[in-house]
């Protein structure tokens, strides 16, 4: 696949914070690659501490990377210079997880929405409210809302105003970050829905985080696993969930029972919390839970193995 075809990837980044004592290092990503298609939804998932969030920003470039290269559309965005950050930024826009924290409690809806279209000087004032009232249209919202605050709407209408000021510049990339994790059940249906629709339409790239395997399941073109800032296994998002090659994919997957993929799966227990990023195990880090251990997975760090389509895996036992 040439580099036109991916909207975004990212070469060996890493992304290292002091300790709190400032004695140690937190590995919080460390040495991933990746990239995302044009059109796809790029699924990634993991424990809570394994690095999605910080990935995310990183691909944003809300956060520098310690080292290693952040791609746009094939340009290396890595260094460039705020103010040249913030044209690119009109193509590539996020969805927060907490959709009443993410809006300022003294803006309308409207204004709320209209904030990119001021930032970017897209249109004049009579424009941008136009575009307003399309934009809340688009996410099913009655034009009236414009004029509401965010504390007067209800959680998924929130974050409907989160996705309409996210599709406000027309990116080409939007990084989802729990987009539905806040919300009741009911409503995380209507949400996802709305997304699928959206992404149809406005031919929208997502980098889709969370930790539901099923709403993965139901979103995502591939799927990349993370585990204590790596990313163990990546791939086809039906292959990944019908045959896991990484022991903690698969255990992931046994405690899902719902994602009906034909195939039963006993419960895998994972013993014990991940390991501190402040100190990592030697050799492969998920070692310390596996039920697969051998000596060789506590002493040498894995080597990603993997397929020519994009298929890979970072464990000693994996085959493809």
């Amino acid at each position: 696949m040439s580099s036109s075809e991916n909207i975004a990837a990212l070469e060996n980044v890493s992304k290292h914070y002091p300790s709190r004592d400032g004695r140690s290092v937190v590995r919080a990503v460390d040495g991933v690659s990746l990239t995302i298609r044009r059109g796809e939804t790029f699924g990634l998932v993991g424990e809570s501490g394994s690095g999605k969030s910080t990935l995310g920003r990183m691909l944003l470039r809300l956060i520098p990377p310690t080292s290693g290269r952040v791609l746009a559309n094939g340009e290396d965005i890595t260094a460039l210079p705020e103010r040249a950050l913030r044209a690119r930024r009109r193509d590539m826009q996020i969805v927060f997880q907490d959709p009443y924290a993410s809006l300022d409690p003294r803006m309308t809806a409207g204004a709320i929405i209209a904030e990119p279209l001021d930032v970017h000087r897209i249109g004049d004032r009579a424009s941008r409210a136009v575009k307003v009232r399309e934009l809340l249209d688009l996410v099913g919202l009655d034009t009236s809302a414009a004029t509401r605050y965010p504390h007067e709407f209800s959680g998924g209408q929130r974050q409907r105003i989160g996705i309409a000021r996210a599709i406000a510049t027309e990116p080409k990339l939007i990084v989802l970050d729990e987009p539905v994790s806040a919300l009741d059940l009911s409503i995380q249906s209507q949400i996802l829905n709305l997304l699928m629709d959206l992404k149809a339409k406005l031919r929208l790239t997502y980098l889709f985080i969370s930790h539901d395997l099923a709403v993965i399941n139901h979103m995502s073109d591939r799927i990349g696993v993370m585990y204590l800032g790596r990313m163990v296994e990546m791939g086809n998002a039906a292959r990944l969930l019908a045959d896991p090659k990484h022991p903690y994919t698969e255990a992931l997957l046994s405690a899902v029972p719902s994602l009906g993929l034909g195939k039963d799966r006993s419960r895998i227990i994972l013993s014990g919390d991940p390991p501190s990023p402040e100190n990592l195990p030697q050799g492969c880090r998920f070692h310390p839970r596996c039920r697969l251990v051998v000596n060789r997975c506590r002493s040498v760090e894995p080597m990603a193995v993997g397929t020519a389509s994009g298929d890979r895996t970072e464990c000693h036992l994996a085959s493809y």
